[in-house]
């Protein structure tokens, strides 16, 4: 009985960590570029109740064994990077990927950190940068006197030079993949950086067929479903509760066999 207790204690650990994931992603339903997780479980090691090799006689063995889980964990949290819809903004420095591909973003301290969140502006120097100040990489920079900036579905950056009506081109969008996006590291802000398992970053011109196009006055929504999240939520709270039921019957059942001493 005293396993059950344990056992129960784990299920309830495991469900308050997929609850954490759940109110996660429903908090975030409205952050741009942000990719949904998923709590994973694995069932623990198993105790055996029969020490004989599983012998009951001595010519025959039991056929199904006698061994007892211990429980479960959480074993990863997977990252979705299913494309979420894209909505229209009208800013001309907005931008979504539809299809395959990160951003290069360069932080404050000179590291290349990666991010689906195109929701760009332009800082002093007239360089794109993001909501917090990175700089895009690799920089593109628009001249205070340049008007009507366009961004093609292949990352070219051209804008018109209102002094003679022609059109210059600023700089090239490039966007970067991995073999394993799943690998990749959260750092919040939308932003991820590369791990040994999500492989190097491999760079690359929008619109071809290894990546994605870009869509210039669109911003790319979170992909959580709030319905889904919503059910979700409520399988994990309806596990939650069924393991801490679990653990105050085995109480019960200790206090009774404690109360055969009276």
């Amino acid at each position: 009985m005293v396993r059950g207790l344990y056992t129960a204690a784990a299920g309830m650990n495991a469900q308050q960590n997929n609850i954490d994931v759940t109110s996660n992603n429903i908090a975030n339903v409205n952050t741009t570029g942000f990719k949904k997780d998923r709590a994973e479980f694995a069932d623990l090691m198993y105790q055996s109740l029969n020490y004989t090799a599983n012998a009951t006689s001595e010519n025959t063995n039991n056929p199904t064994g006698m061994n007892v889980g211990l429980g479960v964990r959480v074993s990863g949290i997977q990252k979705s990077f299913i494309q979420g819809s894209l909505k229209e903004t009208g800013n001309s420095l907005d931008i979504a990927i539809q299809g395959k591909g990160f951003f290069q973003i360069e932080t404050p301290a000179g590291d290349t950190n990666y991010s689906r969140n195109g929701s760009f502006k332009l800082d002093s120097d007239g360089a794109v940068v993001t909501g917090q100040g990175y700089k895009l990489l690799p920089e593109i920079v628009i001249p205070a006197n340049m008007t009507n900036t366009s961004i093609a579905a292949d990352g070219t950056v051209s804008a018109i030079n209102p002094a003679d009506g022609t059109t210059n081109v600023l700089g090239q969008i490039t966007l970067v993949d991995f073999i394993n996006p799943a690998g990749l590291s959260p750092k919040g802000n939308g932003l991820f950086s590369a791990t040994t398992v999500s492989g190097d970053a491999i760079e690359g011109v929008p619109n071809t067929e290894a990546f994605g196009s870009l869509q210039q006055g669109m911003l790319e929504s979170s992909n959580v479903q709030l319905v889904n999240a919503m059910v979700d939520l409520i399988t994990a709270q309806r596990a939650y509760e069924s393991n801490s039921k679990s653990l105050t019957t085995t109480d019960q059942m200790l206090q009774q066999v404690n109360q055969l001493k009276r």
